[in-house]
């Protein structure tokens, strides 16, 4: 099968984009790609010999079909408004044509100068593309939306950050990159008919179903507000927290974007930050929620020629409920409850509590728990405890409320297991794996994205066990 290419966005979207080609590194070689997702997408293997270089991988060619470009967008970050942004070291390269009629888009990070660059060189380096392509994987196979790592290629090109660093390219794939800020843009420029125009190709291309509705607008951002709440519920369930939640780091789709500094929760502290340059804790981990609900405010603002306020605003209202919904069926899931009972969440906010006073591994205490034998009432879970009775005190809570349900142990623990993953991409296993890449040994990136393939399934090594000291202070920042 050839691999086809259309070009939706630059012939129905003039002005909203700058056309130009990439600019390759020096001595650019591909060190990994994503077979599975290749082999979902019909991408041959031809395409990553060696013989072919960097090939369409490291901008080096294009692939038929390909019209390269950079968007233009703007947003607000650290919840102040910043202007015009756009594509700073990203170029969508073509949106290829599947044959279940879906489109997605190739995107090359780390490309080159656009004019959206601003001050930056328009590079990304090895560092930070590992971590993306890492992320990015580990959230699909945890079940949460977002972009795509298929290829990474690095080079001899330096690229200067805190230190000389090697520059590298990721291939990202996506249905589509529209964020929260490209609408903004127009907005703020009262550029009300381009506001719209944008509203119909998204409505067009990614909710047809809705293009006949007599309130299409406010339906499309009803839904909006739902994929939005449902991933930052999600998020928190597997302990994730995004640096960076700007609004030009939101996808329109509700897809989990743009990794920069991230991280998953080590100890269980609600006030985890992990972006050392979040200096007023603005995302930290339990206040992604009231984030979410506040970027959604900025693109209602933007949407306002479009859709009357009441809409939005019971558009807006109806975020908290999506929310809550969302978080409770996955929590109750990771508890192991098949109903609902009014106590389920003092039940919950007592572990938390637990948790949070001794420190407790936020994965590692959910995955023991799905061990859990509701006549047992020994727990291999009491032994990561200092205050056992504390623990015991609350285990006996839990244990009555399994045996409410009448469900058979082996039943629950593969549900249970099926909702606590064993691994998530902790910081250090990420910074294990950069460092020996920056060596030239690309093993451990291997293995690490093997491991993070199958989160579900028991394991005791490296990947399930609590990182080490030194892995639990590592900063990551927005650097790239």
């Amino acid at each position: 099968m050839n691999l086809s290419f259309n070009t939706r966005w630059r012939d129905e979207l003039p002005g909203f984009y700058s056309a130009l080609q990439p600019t390759p590194l020096t001595n650019a070689r591909l060190i990994w790609h994503n077979a599975p997702l290749a082999h979902e997408l019909a991408v041959p293997d031809s395409l990553f010999a060696p013989e072919h270089g960097a090939g369409v991988w490291g901008g080096e060619t294009l692939l038929p079909g390909m019209s390269p470009l950079a968007q233009v967008y703007s947003g607000h970050q650290f919840g102040v408004w910043a202007g015009q942004l756009g594509d700073g070291r990203g170029i969508l390269l073509g949106e290829q044509q599947l044959e279940n009629d879906k489109t997605v888009d190739w995107h090359l990070k780390g490309a080159g100068l656009t004019p959206y660059s601003r001050m930056g060189d328009g590079r990304a380096v090895l560092r930070s593309t590992l971590r993306e392509s890492l992320a990015s994987e580990a959230m699909h196979y945890l079940g949460i939306p977002g972009t795509r790592a298929l290829a990474i290629v690095t080079s001899d090109t330096p690229v200067y950050r805190e230190t000389v660093e090697s520059g590298a390219m990721l291939m990202r794939i996506a249905e589509s990159h529209i964020r929260f800020g490209h609408f903004e843009h127009f907005y703020y420029r009262r550029e009300m008919d381009r506001v719209r125009q944008l509203a119909e190709y998204t409505v067009r291309h990614h909710w047809p179903h809705l293009q006949d509705e007599p309130d299409c607008y406010g339906l499309w951002f009803k839904d909006v507000v739902a994929r939005t709440a449902r991933m930052i519920a999600r998020w928190q369930t597997v302990g994730f927290a995004h640096g960076v939640m700007n609004t030009d780091n939101m996808s329109i789709l509700g897809l989990t974007l743009d990794y920069g500094p991230f991280g998953f929760l080590d100890d269980y502290q609600p006030g985890y930050i992990c972006n050392h340059s979040d200096h007023q804790g603005r995302y930290r981990f339990d206040n992604q929620p009231a984030v979410g609900l506040w970027n959604l405010q900025c693109l209602a603002q933007a949407l306002s020629p479009l859709i009357d306020v009441d809409t939005l605003n019971a558009a807006l209202d109806s975020y908290q409920s999506v929310l809550f919904r969302e978080y409770g069926q996955r929590m109750r899931q990771k508890l192991g409850l098949f109903s609902e009972e009014n106590g389920d969440n003092d039940l919950l906010n007592g572990l938390y509590a637990l948790m949070e006073r001794e420190g407790s591994d936020y994965t590692r205490t959910f995955r023991m728990l799905s061990e859990t034998e509701q006549q047992n009432a020994a727990s291999p879970l009491r032994d990561e405890f200092i205050d056992r009775a504390a623990f015991d005190a609350w285990f006996t809570q839990y244990r009555t409320r399994l045996q409410q349900e009448q469900v058979d142990d082996a039943l629950r623990q593969r549900a249970m297991k099926q909702a606590n993953p064993t691994v998530v991409l902790r910081n250090w296993l990420a910074q294990r794996a950069i460092e020996q890449a920056e060596k030239g040994d690309y093993q451990e990136l291997h293995r690490l994205h093997e491991a993070l393939r199958d989160p579900w399934s028991d394991r005791e090594d490296d990947y399930s066990r609590r990182p080490p000291d030194w892995g639990k202070r590592l900063e990551v920042s927005c650097s790239s």
